[in-house]
């Protein structure tokens, strides 16, 4: 009961963060000129992922739970993608898909593409192909080396399609805005660093496996502030910046992996931890082929004018991804 509580009060204080970062990052991009999706490519998905980040440092470091920290990243990943589903379900007008600006297909492509590398990885990254400088995977500055091209493609794609910076509002102020937002991910942050211990205590209390709890529960208690991030920002009619978040988070959360090779010290992260979690990464990368379709396609038909079928093509997804990992986990 009291591992229950800690785990509810952690997510507490996250979603009551949540809220407080949109805004601020909406404050951002009023005063500097930067555009709602580059706000929330970057600055959101950014701070977003920082549980994610401190999880994952804390599971290799401290808890010694390298499935913990992969599973929350790639939980994480199919977790923000779900979210899309939810957002399209609360886009009562029209379908999320016909409203969103092309751009992002670029970013969803990306983190397939980055995705779907690090499930590959878990699968070839051991054995005789386990390649190591130190303790480190030689994979893990290729990927770091990914993340960064993906970033400055897509800044340069929004750059020639004209939306990465406009004029900056005249009443805005820049500095109180960023105060208010280092504090706010200072708070994300220092909630998502207790998540492995009550993760790791969860699994055994619970019987479970820790990467499934890794994958379902810490990932989705890490994934609050990008759920909190996305109602506050439907709520100022900011799709774009909502989805920019979404798919932008999981491009980071792959730089998280190789940041968490990088502390784990008892070996390479990707070959010990548990080659199941490649079944996530996978299920991400399909995701993320679902997600593209529908901003191609940008289907209008939704089934009972609810939930178009894009959506739950995502949602079953996730549910035999999840199925999976508890029946093949470690």
């Amino acid at each position: 009961m009291i591992i229950w509580l800690a785990f509810l009060a952690c997510a507490a204080v996250i979603m009551m963060a949540g809220p407080v970062l949109t805004r601020q990052a909406d404050a951002i991009a009023n005063a500097s000129g930067l555009s709602r999706s580059w706000v929330g490519l970057i600055l959101l998905a950014t701070a977003t992922s920082l549980p994610e980040l401190l999880t994952g440092l804390s599971s290799v470091t401290l808890a010694d739970a390298p499935n913990i920290a992969v599973g929350d990243v790639l939980g994480s990943c199919i977790f923000n993608l779900l979210l899309i589903a939810v957002l399209d379900l609360l886009s009562r007008d029209q379908s999320l898909f016909g409203t969103i600006d092309r751009s992002h297909i670029l970013t969803a492509t990306l983190g397939l593409i980055l995705i779907g590398t690090v499930g590959a990885l878990l699968i070839v990254a051991r054995g005789a192909l386990d390649f190591r400088i130190a303790h480190v995977s030689i994979y893990s500055p290729f990927l770091v080396i990914l993340y960064f091209v993906a970033v400055r493609a897509s800044f340069r794609h929004q750059g020639h399609a004209g939306g990465v910076v406009s004029e900056p509002q005249p009443d805005a102020r820049l500095g109180p805005a960023i105060l208010r937002y280092a504090g706010a991910a200072l708070v994300i942050c220092l909630a998502g660093a207790l998540l492995p211990f009550i993760g790791v205590a969860l699994a055994e209390a619970m019987g479970w496996k820790t990467s499934f709890v890794g994958t379902l529960f810490v990932a989705a208690a890490t994934s609050l502030p990008e759920l909190v991030v996305m109602l506050a920002a439907l709520r100022l009619r900011a799709v774009d910046m909502a989805t920019a978040n979404l798919l932008g988070s999981n491009l980071f959360d792959v730089l998280i992996l190789a940041i968490d090779d990088f502390a784990y010290t008892r070996g390479a992260l990707l070959a010990d931890a548990s080659p199941a979690h490649a079944g996530s990464a996978f299920a991400a990368t399909i995701m993320s082929g679902i997600v593209i379709i529908g901003i191609l396609d940008q289907p209008r038909a939704r089934f009972f004018g609810v939930i178009g079928w894009i959506s739950i093509l995502l949602v079953a997804v996730y549910v035999l991804s999840a199925y999976s990992i508890f029946l093949l986990g470690q």
